[in-house]
């Protein structure tokens, strides 16, 4: 690979684990609010999303360079006060994952590429749960009129909360 293919899909790998670490927090909350009849499947959720992102700081370190951190705190898109809301969050957060795996199918190659093209996959399928119903090009919806460059996305900063900028779920 060359130079600027390494740094591309390094910054792409940062991207994907820093949207995991934010499906991560987000899970915590729909955990709190979702129905009981979805607990098991917020849990398989939350479980696979801390797999990942564990995948991907290992995979981060043994290129040499320290991973993404988590935020101590995450803005989240909307208020979430009860089950019905959980649900769409779960929703919206399987979309922002699925849009920068996209990223990170884009930016590599073989074995990499087709890790990313899984966990893609899983997002989309989760997202379909979740909300009941498909796009038809999962990853690449959510990227439509962002101009979000290659493994530039990843949490976005939202206005300050009480006085603390925090990267949005």
């Amino acid at each position: 690979m060359k130079r600027a293919d390494e740094q591309q899909a390094l910054r792409a790998l940062q991207a994907a684990l820093a949207a995991e670490h934010a499906a991560v927090y987000g899970y915590g909350v729909v955990g709190g609010r979702i129905t009981e009849a979805r607990r098991t499947e917020v849990r398989a959720a939350y479980d696979a999303h801390r797999a990942r992102r564990d995948a991907l700081a290992r995979e981060v370190r043994g290129l040499g360079t320290e991973p993404v951190a988590a935020s101590a705190a995450y803005a989240l898109p909307f208020a979430v006060p009860d089950s019905p809301t959980a649900v769409r969050l779960a929703a919206e957060l399987e979309d922002r994952v699925a849009g920068v795996y996209s990223d990170l199918v884009r930016a590599t190659t073989g074995a990499r590429r087709r890790e990313a093209a899984g966990a893609l996959r899983e997002a989309a399928v989760r997202a379909v749960r979740w909300r009941g119903g498909s796009v038809a090009f999962p990853g690449l919806a959510e990227r439509a009129g962002t101009g979000t460059d290659t493994g530039e996305a990843g949490p976005s900063v939202s206005p300050p909360v009480s006085g603390t900028a925090r990267p949005t779920v």
